[in-house]
C-alpha cells in the first residue's frame, strides 16, 4: 500500500502545475521555433512533424465522424495520405478534409492552454499518447520510422530530462506547432498556383461544397493565424505567474 501511495503521489506531482519559466525563456523558445519554421534547412526536416499532425488530424476526425479508417501513410518528401471509407459526400467527409491543415494549430492551442496553467508534463505525455495511437494506423515503413523517432525523443525528455528541460521542450513544441500552422497553407496555395495540387484538401472541399478552393485556403490561413495569435497570447500571459 505504501508503494501504491508513493506512486500516486509521484503521478500527482508530475501531472500538477509546475512553476512557469520567466518571460525571457518563453520569448526565447518562440524565437527558436520561429527560426526553425522560417529557415529552409530546418523546415525541410521538421515539416515531418507537421505532416504527422496533419494526417493525425484527418485520421482522428474520420474516426470521430464514423468513417472507417483504412490507414495513414507518411512519405519522405513530407507528404502524407490518410484513407478512410464511408459516404463520398456529407458532413463527415467535409470535417475530415477540414481537419488536416488545422490540426497542428489546434494541437498547439491545446498545449498553450495547458502550459498557461503550468501543466508541462501532461503536454509531453499527451503528445506521446497521440503518437502511439497514430502509430497503430500507419501503413508504411517511413511513416512508422517518423512516428517512432519523434515519440522516442519525447519519451526521452519526459522520462529522463530535468524539469527545466521538460519545460523548454514543451514550450518549443507548442510554439513550433502554432508558428508552423500557417506555412503549409501558404505552400498549398503556391502549389495550386503552379498547378501541382489538383487533388488538395481545398480542391476536394470545393468539389464537395461548391465553394471555391481559394475560399477554403483563405479560411485555413485565417484560422491558423488566429490560433497562433491566441496561443501566443496564452503563452505570453499565462494564468499562473512566472517564476
Amino acid at each position: 500500500m505504501d508503494a501504491i501511495g508513493d506512486l500516486l503521489r509521484t503521478a500527482a506531482g508530475l501531472l500538477g502545475a509546475r512553476p512557469l519559466p520567466p518571460p525571457r525563456i518563453v520569448a526565447l523558445t518562440a524565437l527558436v521555433a520561429a527560426v526553425a519554421v522560417l529557415y529552409r534547412p530546418t523546415w525541410r526536416v521538421l515539416r515531418h512533424v507537421v505532416t504527422i499532425a496533419h494526417e493525425g488530424g484527418h485520421a482522428g476526425v474520420a474516426t470521430l465522424t464514423g468513417r472507417r479508417l483504412q490507414g495513414v501513410r507518411l512519405h519522405s518528401d513530407t507528404s502524407g495520405l490518410t484513407v478512410s471509407a464511408g459516404r463520398r459526400t456529407g458532413p463527415g467527409v467535409v470535417a475530415t478534409l477540414l481537419a488536416g491543415y488545422l490540426a497542428p494549430s489546434v494541437l498547439g492551442l491545446g498545449a498553450a492552454v495547458a502550459l498557461s496553467y503550468g501543466r508541462v508534463f501532461p503536454v509531453l505525455w499527451a503528445a506521446i499518447v497521440l503518437l502511439g495511437v497514430l502509430l497503430l494506423m500507419i501503413r508504411n515503413l517511413f511513416g512508422i520510422l517518423s512516428v517512432v523517432v519523434t515519440g522516442a525523443m519525447l519519451v526521452a525528455v519526459a522520462g529522463w530530462a530535468s524539469p527545466d528541460v521538460r519545460g523548454l521542450a514543451a514550450y518549443l513544441l507548442t510554439w513550433f506547432l502554432l508558428i508552423a500552422g500557417p506555412r503549409p497553407v501558404i505552400e498549398l496555395q503556391v502549389s495550386r498556383w503552379r498547378g501541382l495540387a489538383p487533388a488538395s484538401d481545398a480542391d476536394q472541399l470545393a468539389r464537395l461544397t461548391g465553394l471555391p478552393a481559394l475560399s477554403w485556403v483563405v479560411m485555413f490561413l485565417v484560422l491558423t493565424v488566429a490560433t497562433l495569435a491566441g496561443g501566443g497570447w496564452l503563452l505570453a500571459s499565462p494564468v499562473l505567474p512566472p517564476r
